[in-house]
């Protein structure tokens, strides 16, 4: 399912315009998206946690040239589905 058939899809169940349906879609990605940058953790009670997650520094081998590259620590997105969301998605119709 893409963006624009989430924003037609919300826009049809609650009788709302698709135009403020997508300001706000819009909206939220962007809340979501400056909060995980400025290193904060968005948590959505029986959706999930978009975290922001460390890795740490490390060495891996570039094995056409055969030589060591060290991988600095950063720091990346990631999404971990709340319980409730996990058990919809296992006992659902697929």
């Amino acid at each position: 399912m893409t963006k624009a058939e989430i924003i037609t899809e919300i826009a049809n169940k609650t009788g709302i315009e698709k135009v403020d349906v997508q300001e706000a879609v819009e909206a939220f990605f962007k809340v979501v998206k400056n909060s995980m940058v400025s290193g904060e953790n968005v948590y959505v009670r029986g959706f999930g946690s978009f975290v922001v997650k460390k890795r740490a520094k490390k060495t891996a081998r570039n094995i056409s040239k055969n030589t060591a590259i060290i991988i600095p620590e950063h720091f990346v997105p990631s999404f971990k589905p709340a319980k409730v969301f996990v058990e919809k998605v296992k006992s659902g119709n697929k």
